[in-house]
C-alpha cells in the first residue's frame, strides 16, 4: 500500500512557495525511486499561511511546516526513505489545528481534491444516497431547520427556512445557485473549499435541489479563481461519470445537474439579487426585494442561493444528524464558521471554530497573538461591509447577534486583526474607497453617499478635517443604511460608523490636533519616529547631525523638546524605534543609543552654554523635581521666568532617583543634567513637602504667579493579604526609594518580588546586586502581559532572576519576620478591558517558596492627599483632572506627569512638563509656543543607504562585574559606531 503525502500546492492563497515545494517534492520522489511507494497528492489550503507550505504524511499523520524547497530533500531522504522524523521541521504550531473544529473544512488538506475516490472513501455522496432513498423533501428541510444551520454568506438567514420558501413556490422550474463570488479583500474560505473539497459543494447542491424540487444548479464563481474553476469542472465531470449528477441519481428517478458560470469579479455580485443577473448573462445589478429569489429568482423562477461554506456543511449534517450539528455552537448560532484570519496576527490562515467562540480565543489561542510585541487594537469582521471590534470587546462571542449588537456583521468570514500601528480613520477610508469603487451605481444613496463620505474621510486623513465632519459622516452613514437598494449599500457605512463609535478620539485628533497617532496619515507628521515620540523630538535632524559629526547641533536639536538627553538615552522606552521604517530593510535605528551618545557628549564637553532670555518678572513654583518638573522648569527658565522647584526628598530628581537604580541611571549623569537646568537660574529646595513644610499660603506670600504640580507616583498599592505586616515585607517604590536615596540595604539569601512592571524588575535586579542568591519574580499573568520593558526582563534573566508566571501569593508566613510565601497557581480566563487575560486561582495548587524578603511591586499611584487639602483640585480617583492646557480648575495651577497620567514613562512626563511650560507662558501672556511652529529646513546631507546594515548594539559590562555593585551595565558608545549607526537613517522627514 502506498504512503500518502499531502502537500499544499495551490490552496486558498495560491502561494508560490507552496507550488515550489510541491514541484520539488515530485522531483525528489521520482529521483529517489520511491514513486511506487509514495503517492504525492496536491491538496487545498491546510492551515496557517504564516507557517508557510505544509506537508502531511500518512499513515504517521506527521506535519512539516514552513517548508522551503531545500527542506524537501531531507524529508524524502530521512523520513520517507529512512523512516526517521526531521525534528527541526516538525509542525510546531499545533495550537492552530488542535483548537479548531473542522466541518466545512473537514476534507480540505485530508483528501486529494482531484480524486472522487478519495471523497467517496470519506463518506462522500452517502448523504445524497440517504436523502434520495430514505427521506422525503419535507424531511430534508425539517432536518435543516432542526440543525439550526444559517447561511454562511453574510446575513445568517436560516437555511432550512429559505429552502422551505422555495419548496412551497408553485412555479417551475426551480434552481439552486451556489454563490462562490468571494469578493472580500483577503478572504478565501469559499475558494479553499472549492479547491480542496469540490465534491462536498456539489453534493450539498444536489441535496438542496431534491429538497426544493429543483433539477438544475449553477455555481457562480469568480474568474480570479482559475484553480477552483478547474477542479470544480473536473469534479462535475467525475460526478456525472459516477451518476452522482445527471439523470436518475441512485436509480431513484431524481435528476440534478450542475453548470458553472464564471463571473467578472464584481463585489456587488456577492449580493444574491445582483448575482442572479450575471448567471442570466446580464450586467450584475441588485434589484429591490421583495420579491425574494425563493419566489422569483433566476429567470423569474423560484431559486435558492447559498454560499459555498453553507452547502459544504449540508452533507455532514445529513450523515451525522441535526442534533449533532445543533450541539455545536451557541444558542442562536449553530455549528462552526470558517474565518480567513489575517492582518497583524502571528498565525494567519483559515480557521474553523464553533459559533460563539470568543473573539479573543480566536486571535490569541488559535492566531497566536500579535507579532513583535505590539498591542491588539481592534478586529474587523465582515469585510468591507463589516465593522471594527475594539480591545475591550475581546470576550464577545462570535455569532450573528453579538456582532450585530457591536455594529458589525459576520459577513462571509473575513477577520482582520489590527494592532496599534493601524490608523482607524485611514482604515475606514480604505474600505469605503473599496466600496465606492465596487458600487454598481444603480441607487443614489450608495453611488453619491459613499462618494461624499469618502471625500470627507480623505480630507481628514490629509489634515484638512473640519469641525462637524464626524457628525456629517454619522448623518450620511445612517441615511445610506436606511435608503440604499441592496445589502451592499446598506452596510457600506459600517466601517466608518463603527470606527467612529469606538475610536472617536482618533477622528478628533485628526481633525482638531492634526495628528495621526499611528503614523499612517503622512500629511500629518514629518517622520514616524518623531510622531511616535511623546515629546516630539526631531529624531531625523539630530541623527543627521551625528552623521555629520556635529554633536553640538545634535544636542541642541534634542533639547528643543527634551532637556534630559543623557537620562532619556538610558531609561526611555523608545516608542520611536517601534515606528522606525528602517525595520523594513533590516532593523530599527538604535535611536535611544544615539540620543545617549549626543547627551553624553554635551556633559563631557562642558563648554556648551545655553542661552536664555532676560528676566520677564514672573515667578513660577514647581512641586516635584522629577522629569515633568525639571522639564517644565527648563523651558520656563529659557523664557526668562524665575523658577523654584520644591522637592519633598532630600535630593533632586524625583522618581528618576527614587525609582531607577544606578546601574541603569548613574547618579553623576542625573546630577549633571539637573545642574544644566539649575545653571539657567532654576532654584531647587529639597526636604520641602507640600502640606507639611509649606502651604499654598506660603506660595502666595512668595509671590508666585503660577504653580506646576509635577509629583510622581510615590504611593504604593497594597495587596491586602495576610502577613503584610511581617518584618521583611516591603513595597516596591518604598524599597527602591530607601536604597536609591538613603542607601538602605536589606540582606538575605532568597527573595520574592511580586509584580510585572519595571519597578518589579528593577527591584529584582537590585536584590541580586545586594547579594541575594535566589530572586523570584512572581506574576499572575503570562510573560506577554508583563508591562515591564522586554529588554529589562531579558537582562534580569541573564543576571539570574527567575520568573514564575501564572503564580500569585496568597499569604506571607513567619513568626515576626517573613520566612516563606504561600502561592497559588493561576489559570487564564476571559479578557479584561485592556486586552489582558484575567486570571483565577487553580484549586488545590498551593505551594510555598522560602523567602528572607518579599517586595510587593504591584502598582503605585500619586499621593493626592496634600493636593486635595491644599489646592482643592478635582481628581479622577488616582490622578488630577486637568484641561487640554494642563490647567486644573483653579486658574494658574497646572499639573502634569504621573499626577495626571498615572504611573507613566519618563519621556511622557518630559512631554507633559514641556507642554505645561508653554501653557503657563501663554497664561502669563507669553508667546514662546509660537517659536515651536517654526518650519525646519529638511535636506539630505548624505546619500541614503538602503542596503542591509547591522544595527548598533550597545556593549555591556561582563556578567561577573554586574552582581558586585551598581556599576552601569551599558558602556559608552564609541564615536565611529554612533556615526555608522546614524548613516542607517532613511531620512523619512525629507519629502
Amino acid at each position: 500500500m502506498k504512503r500518502s503525502v499531502y502537500v499544499c500546492g495551490g490552496g486558498g492563497c495560491l502561494s508560490s512557495g507552496c507550488m515550489k515545494v510541491k514541484d520539488e517534492l515530485l522531483k525528489r520522489v521520482r529521483e529517489s525511486g520511491i514513486d511506487n511507494e509514495v503517492e504525492v497528492k496536491v491538496t487545498g489550503c491546510m492551515g496557517p499561511c504564516s507557517a508557510g507550505p505544509i506537508m502531511r504524511i500518512l499513515p504517521e499523520n506527521v506535519y512539516y511546516s514552513n517548508l522551503k524547497p531545500e527542506d524537501v530533500g531531507r524529508i524524502v531522504e530521512k523520513h520517507l526513505i529512512e523512516g526517521k522524523p526531521v525534528e527541526e521541521l516538525e509542525y510546531k504550531n499545533k495550537e492552530f489545528l488542535s483548537r479548531q473544529v473542522k466541518i466545512a473544512l473537514r476534507n480540505v488538506g485530508r483528501i486529494d481534491p482531484l480524486s472522487i475516490g478519495d471523497y467517496i472513501e470519506n463518506d462522500g455522496y452517502q448523504a445524497l444516497r440517504k436523502v434520495l432513498k430514505t427521506m422525503t423533501p419535507h424531511d430534508v428541510i425539517e432536518e435543516m431547520k432542526k440543525s439550526g444551520l444559517r447561511g454562511r454568506g453574510g446575513a445568517g438567514f436560516p437555511t432550512g427556512l429559505k429552502w422551505s420558501f422555495a419548496a412551497k413556490a408553485l412555479a417551475t422550474p426551480k434552481y439552486v445557485v451556489c454563490n462562490a463570488d468571494e469578493g472580500d479583500p483577503g478572504a478565501f474560505m469559499d475558494r479553499s473549499i472549492l479547491e480542496g473539497d469540490p465534491h462536498s459543494v456539489l453534493e450539498g447542491m444536489a441535496i438542496a435541489g431534491y429538497a426544493i424540487g429543483s433539477n438544475q444548479g449553477y455555481v457562480y464563481v469568480r474568474a480570479e479563481y482559475p484553480l477552483a474553476v478547474e477542479r470544480l469542472t473536473k469534479a462535475i465531470r467525475d460526478a456525472r461519470n459516477r451518476d452522482y449528477l445527471g439523470k436518475n441519481l441512485f436509480g431513484t428517478g431524481f435528476d440534478f445537474d450542475v453548470d458553472i458560470r464564471v463571473g467578472a469579479g464584481a463585489f456587488v455580485c456577492g449580493e444574491e439579487t445582483a448575482l442572479i443577473a450575471p448567471v442570466e448573462g446580464k450586467r450584475g445589478e441588485p434589484r429591490p426585494k421583495p420579491p425574494f429569489p425563493a419566489d422569483r429568482g433566476l429567470w423569474g423562477k423560484p431559486t435558492i442561493i447559498n454560499n459555498v461554506e453553507t452547502l459544504a456543511q449540508v452533507p455532514i449534517i445529513i450523515i451525522k444528524g441535526a442534533e449533532w450539528f445543533a450541539g455545536i455552537g451557541d444558542e442562536k448560532s449553530k455549528g462552526t464558521k470558517v474565518f480567513a484570519l489575517a492582518g497583524k496576527v502571528n498565525n494567519t490562515g483559515l480557521v474553523e471554530v464553533p459559533m460563539g467562540t470568543p473573539l479573543g480565543d480566536i486571535i490569541f489561542n488559535i492566531g497566536g497573538g500579535i507579532p513583535e510585541g505590539r498591542r491588539f487594537k481592534a478586529a474587523q469582521t465582515g469585510g468591507p461591509s463589516g465593522g471594527c471590534i475594539p480591545v475591550d470587546k475581546l470576550n464577545t462571542p462570535v455569532d450573528y447577534e453579538s456582532l450585530t449588537e457591536l455594529g458589525t456583521i459576520m459577513g462571509s468570514g473575513g477577520l482582520i486583526v489590527l494592532d496599534e500601528d493601524t490608523c482607524m480613520v485611514d482604515f475606514a477610508r480604505f474600505f469605503l474607497e473599496f466600496i465606492k469603487e465596487e458600487s454598481c451605481g444603480k441607487c443614489a444613496p450608495c453611488r453619491i453617499g459613499t462618494t461624499r463620505m469618502l471625500e470627507i474621510l480623505d480630507r481628514i486623513t490629509k489634515g484638512q478635517g473640519q469641525d462637524g465632519d464626524i457628525e456629517r459622516l454619522e448623518k450620511l452613514g445612517n441615511i445610506i443604511k436606511k435608503t440604499a437598494l441592496c445589502g451592499l449599500g446598506q452596510t457600506a457605512p459600517n466601517p466608518v460608523l463603527s470606527t467612529i463609535r469606538y475610536f472617536r478620539d482618533e477622528y478628533e485628533e485628526h481633525i482638531k490636533d492634526k495628528r495621526c497617532r499611528a503614523s499612517v496619515c503622512a500629511s500629518m507628521f514629518i517622520a514616524p519616529c518623531q510622531n511616535a515620540c511623546p515629546a516630539g523630538v526631531d529624531v531625523p535632524r539630530y541623527i543627521d547631525a551625528i552623521r555629520n559629526r556635529d554633536y553640538v547641533k545634535a544636542v541642541s536639536i534634542i533639547k528643543e523638546n527634551n532637556p534630559l538627553p543623557s537620562i532619556c538615552g538610558r531609561v526611555c522606552d523608545h516608542p520611536c524605534e517601534f515606528k522606525c521604517r528602517r525595520a523594513q530593510i533590516d532593523a530599527p535605528m538604535s535611536i535611544k543609543a544615539l540620543k545617549r551618545f549626543a547627551g553624553d557628549y554635551e556633559l563631557k564637553e562642558r563648554d556648551i552654554k545655553e542661552e536664555k532670555k532676560s528676566s520677564n518678572g514672573y515667578r513660577v513654583a514647581i512641586i516635584g523635581s522629577g522629569p515633568a518638573g525639571l522639564s517644565c522648569a527648563y523651558y520656563l527658565a529659557k523664557e526668562g521666568y524665575d523658577v523654584t522647584i520644591f522637592e519633598a526628598l532630600p535630593v533632586a530628581g524625583g522618581m528618576l532617583i527614587a525609582g531607577i537604580p544606578e546601574y541603569r541611571l548613574p547618579r553623576d549623569i542625573l546630577n549633571q543634567e539637573i545642574k544644566a537646568i539649575t545653571d539657567l537660574g532654576v532654584k531647587i529646595r529639597t526636604n520641602t513637602r507640600l502640606g507639611e513644610d509649606m502651604s499654598v499660603a506660603d506660595l502666595e506670600r512668595m509671590g508666585f504667579d503660577a504653580v506646576f504640580i509635577g509629583i510622581g507616583a510615590h504611593k504604593d498599592v497594597k495587596m491586602n493579604i495576610p502577613g503584610e505586616e511581617l518584618v521583611g515585607v516591603y513595597s516596591g517604590v518604598q524599597f527602591l526609594r530607601e536604597f536609591n536615596v538613603f542607601g538602605k540595604r536589606i540582606e538575605g539569601n532568597s527573595a520574592c518580588v511580586i509584580g510585572g512592571g519595571n519597578v518589579a524588575v528593577d527591584t529584582a535586579r537590585s536584590l541580586r546586586r545586594m547579594g541575594f542568591e535566589k530572586v523570584y519574580v512572581l506574576y499572575r499573568r503570562g510573560e506577554s502581559d508583563m508591562p515591564a520593558n522586554k529588554d529589562e526582563i531579558d537582562e534580569a534573566r541573564l543576571e539570574g532572576v527567575e520568573f514564575m508566571f501564572y503564580v500569585n501569593p496568597v499569604r506571607f508566613k513567619g513568626r515576626s519576620r517573613v520566612e516563606e510565601v504561600e502561592c497559588v497557581k493561576m489559570r487564564a480566563g476571559e479578557f479584561d478591558e485592556r486586552g489582558r487575560r484575567k486570571t483565577y486561582p487553580v484549586e488545590g495548587s498551593n505551594f510555598f517558596i522560602k523567602a528572607d524578603a518579599v517586595v510587593e511591586a504591584t502598582g503605585q499611584v500619586p499621593d493626592l492627599e496634600a493636593l486635595r487639602r491644599e489646592f482643592n483640585c478635582p481628581d479622577k480617583g488616582d490622578a488630577l483632572y486637568v484641561d487640554k492646557e494642563l490647567m486644573t480648575n483653579i486658574p494658574g495651577i497646572f499639573a502634569g506627569g504621573d499626577v495626571v497620567l498615572g504611573p507613566s514613562t519618563v519621556i511622557k512626563a518630559i512631554a507633559q512638563g514641556k507642554k505645561a511650560a508653554y501653557s503657563i507662558d501663554r497664561y502669563l501672556g507669553g508667546t514662546a509656543y509660537m517659536d515651536t511652529k517654526e518650519v525646519k529646513d529638511r535636506v539630505l546631507s548624505a546619500p541614503i543607504i538602503e542596503t542591509p546594515m547591522e544595527r548598533l548594539v550597545q556593549k555591556e559590562i561582563p556578567l561577573n562585574e554586574r552582581l558586585y555593585g551598581f556599576k552601569e551595565v551599558q558602556l559608552d558608545i564609541e564615536e565611529e559606531a554612533a556615526v555608522k549607526e546614524a548613516s542607517r537613517c532613511l531620512r523619512c522627514d525629507v519629502k
